[in-house]
């Protein structure tokens, strides 16, 4: 599953919020950590190049003391973990060397060393996502981080949200959140939002509309019920608290952002396609509103082959990134 993990840092603290979410994962996975610092070289003229090369082997010598000091930190906490210093375009350098690696997991701030902007991503972290050949662990900077010193025993994930479409894309992610659950003692919350259905109109509905309308949401609501039902009574699941919550909404994203303050959920985890989900696009519409809008920390398990291209047909990582 997830038994290699690439955490690229810049050396900031916001991009440090993620160390907690290493340890929760690593140790629910038993994975070994590959910790990344990626130098990103400026263009300068000839009379400069000498002060540069000395000024750039100071940047190497920092940054690998900084990567090793971080993997000590991690080491007392009995995870396995490596570093490596590579340099070149920042996000190209990222996804070129999780593909070549096969990781199965990237772990990302969504902001770092630029700081924090009104945006949901930093542009780096949106590009290194656009482009993942593995699954994405997104976590906020703005979420208040939960200290590395605190013990081991500290659930970081108390309440984790699986949005759910019925789809086997969208199951995806069970595997993973029930092994995430067990090591963490997490309260599961299943969910399913049952939209009203969009009916063509100029003008308003008639009654005979609203009649079809509800026999549509009725038959709905009651398929998915005994389909969250069904779910919960998998043995997988056995032994682990789940809730489920079926909701009527002619917006599920909006209903879904709600749960999660409601419930105070600490993730939320998605495949990367629904239902509805193609796989010409790395990810679904529902996948997207979570990772620019989200406020909580987000999973995205990659349903499509690790190797297959997410974008267009014969580009490489390092392609796809630059388009």
């Amino acid at each position: 599953m997830f038994d290699s993990i690439l955490v690229p840092l810049d050396g900031s603290q916001l991009a440090e919020c993620v160390l907690p979410h290493i340890r929760a994962f690593a140790r629910s996975f038993d994975a070994e950590i590959t910790l990344l610092r990626v130098l990103e070289k400026n263009q300068t003229s000839a009379t400069a190049q000498l002060f540069d090369l000395l000024n750039w082997q100071i940047k190497k010598t920092e940054a690998t003391l900084y990567l090793e000091n971080t993997r000590a930190r991690l080491r007392t906490l009995a995870l396995r973990a490596r570093a490596t210093v590579l340099e070149g375009l920042v996000a190209e350098e990222i996804t070129e060397y999780a593909q070549k690696q096969e990781v199965k997991l990237i772990i990302l701030s969504s902001h770092g060393q630029s700081g924090l902007t009104q945006w949901g991503l930093s542009s780096i972290t949106q590009k290194v996502i656009l482009s993942a050949p593995a699954s994405v662990l997104l976590v906020r900077a703005r979420q208040p981080g939960i200290q590395t010193n605190k013990s081991s025993n500290f659930p970081i994930y108390q309440r984790i949200l699986v949005p759910l479409d019925g789809s086997q894309r969208a199951e995806n992610v069970l595997t993973v959140v029930t092994q995430l659950a067990r090591a963490n003692r997490s309260q599961i919350h299943l969910v399913q939002v049952i939209q009203t259905p969009e009916m063509a109109r100029q003008m308003p509905l008639t009654r005979e509309d609203l009649v079809l309308s509800n026999r549509i949401v009725l038959r709905n609501r009651d398929e998915a019920g005994r389909y969250l039902e069904q779910v919960k009574a998998r043995s997988y699941l056995e032994g682990i608290d789940v809730q489920t919550h079926l909701i009527t909404s002619d917006n599920a994203a909006a209903e879904l952002h709600q749960i999660v303050e409601q419930q105070a959920i600490d993730l939320v985890t998605l495949s990367a396609h629904g239902y509805s989900g193609n796989h010409q696009w790395p990810y679904g519409n529902m996948v997207n509103n979570f990772m620019l809008y989200g406020k909580v920390s987000l999973l995205i398990v990659q349903d499509l082959p690790a190797k297959a291209d997410l974008t267009q047909p014969g580009l490489s990582a390092r392609e796809r990134v630059g388009r």
